[in-house]
């Protein structure tokens, strides 16, 4: 296979790869965009093979079939609730993919070539390690709170700028040292709550490392690809940290807690699964509801329950991480069918940063059949709101903190969040009312329109099942 016939396949492949992350940028497609997508790596894999003349080598074919099986054994035994840590650890395999990549080229080709593979063998190595810890964190194998040093600002620029220094003195094994222990001090310190954006940088990272790793060794191909995914990956970054009214290098450098304008603040200790783990003091400043709740006797609360329920006609559902954690995603779809089968309309309310991933949600409710039409993002469906019947929250916390617009000097204040204090009644089925991951209680606990039922999300929908039956 010449050189154009190769570049030729390389630009309808690149093109393919941008046609499916189009698709997956629409909940409609994004099934068909993920098949796009995988269906043009491994037709480009296969060709870049054939054109080196390696398709036939027995390395390489027990290679593939290690890799696919490993890769259909993933897809078919890893659960939803285990898909943040999975993602997170696919992304660390990418870096180290391109990593081996940049060391099997260290001697090959001229300047440019070995400090491309230099630079690929740092990212792809720092995104490997990343990953690893960020994995351990989502799967609770490691501390989800972030891990903070002393003088840890000072050892992650140390490693970095050794980093830097290695690559261009090429000294290989200083750079293997430096950025697989940049990459583990770069995730330690970084909250549970804060992961999704953590992975989508990883995710794009694992691009950068191989589109580098493709300047190594003179595939353009590869280039593109890799350049592609990273440029997606930043935007998605980006994006999501706009959302959370955070910025990166904040995130980054484990500034989860109240700034020091905020005055009074005071610790609360972390709830062992709460919706949103409290991993940040909470600040005393978070505004009240005018109109505190009322006490209120089972028996009466589950009668206004069932009256609110039962009357609705228009039905928001707001989860959160919480719903995970307790995987009710089922229960919830239960609850929704069995309001639409009594004529109400629902729908349900996704804030981007919700979960541990990007698009967590979303997954969870498509792996329980919630049609995709039913899904709205916070833009779409935040001034439905105020003319809803009921909201019911299933594990959200500061994704629907009203403190995000009025208590600043707290983590959240300016984050968009989902407007759930303007709805006339919200039913909160929520762990506990420990404040969320930012640690700013929640004036919503304090509304005298919120019915509030803590504990498991599985048995607080159960009840709202019994009280509709």
């Amino acid at each position: 296979m010449n050189d154009t016939v190769y570049l030729i396949i390389g630009i309808l492949t690149v093109l393919a790869v941008l046609a499916g992350i189009s698709a997956m940028s629409r909940v409609r497609s994004a099934r068909a965009g993920n098949a796009i997508g995988a269906i043009a790596v491994a037709v480009v894999l296969v060709v870049t093979l054939c054109k080196h003349e390696l398709l036939g080598q027995p390395m390489v074919l027990v290679a593939l079939i290690v890799g696919t099986g490993l890769g259909a054994f993933g897809a078919l035994r890893v659960k939803m609730i285990q898909m943040p840590q999975f993602v997170a650890l696919l992304n660390g395999l990418g870096g180290l993919a391109s990593a081996l990549v940049a060391y099997g080229s260290l001697n090959v080709g001229g300047g440019l070539e070995k400090y491309a593979s230099q630079i690929a063998l740092a990212v792809g190595l720092l995104t490997a390690s990343g990953s690893a810890v960020a994995a351990g964190k989502l799967a609770r194998m490691l501390p989800q709170r972030p891990v903070i040093l002393k003088g840890h600002s000072v050892i992650v620029g140390g490693l970095l700028l050794l980093t830097v220094i290695a690559i261009i003195a090429k000294a290989s094994t200083l750079v293997v040292i430096a950025s697989l222990l940049f990459g583990v001090f770069f995730s330690i310190r970084v909250g549970g709550a804060d992961m999704p954006i953590t992975i989508s940088l990883l995710n794009s990272l694992s691009g950068v490392a191989g589109g580098v790793a493709g300047i190594a060794i003179g595939d353009p191909v590869l280039t593109c690809i890799g350049g592609v995914v990273g440029a997606s990956g930043l935007l998605l970054t980006q994006i999501m940290g706009r959302a959370m009214n955070r910025s990166l290098a904040n995130i980054l450098l484990g500034r989860t807690t109240v700034t020091a304008s905020a005055k009074g603040a005071h610790a609360k200790p972390e709830a062992a699964a709460s919706a949103e783990a409290a991993e940040a003091p909470a600040a005393d400043n978070a505004p009240a509801e005018a109109e505190p709740v009322a006490p209120m006797s089972a028996e009466d609360r589950s009668a206004l329950l069932k009256e609110i329920l039962s009357a609705a006609k228009d039905v928001i559902i707001v989860p959160g991480y919480g719903m995970a954690l307790a995987q009710a995603q089922a229960s919830v779809k239960k609850l929704a069918d069995t309001l639409t089968a009594r004529g109400a309309k629902v729908r349900y309310a996704i804030h981007p940063v919700a979960g541990r991933m990007p698009g967590h949600m979303n997954v969870l409710l498509c792996e329980v059949d919630v049609p995709y039409e039913q899904l709205f993002e916070l833009d779409d469906i935040n001034s439905d709101f105020a003319t809803c019947d009921v909201v019911v929250v299933v594990g959200a916390n500061d994704t629907i903190n009203p403190a995000a617009n009025t208590a600043e000097g707290t983590p959240i204040y300016g984050m968009p969040v989902l407007a759930v204090g303007d709805a006339p009644h919200t039913i909160v089925c929520n762990l506990d009312d420990s404040p969320g991951y930012a640690g700013v209680p929640n004036s919503l606990y304090q509304s005298s329109k919120s019915l509030l039922m803590f504990g498991d999300a599985k048995a607080t929908l159960a009840e709202l099942l019994d009280l509709l039956k």
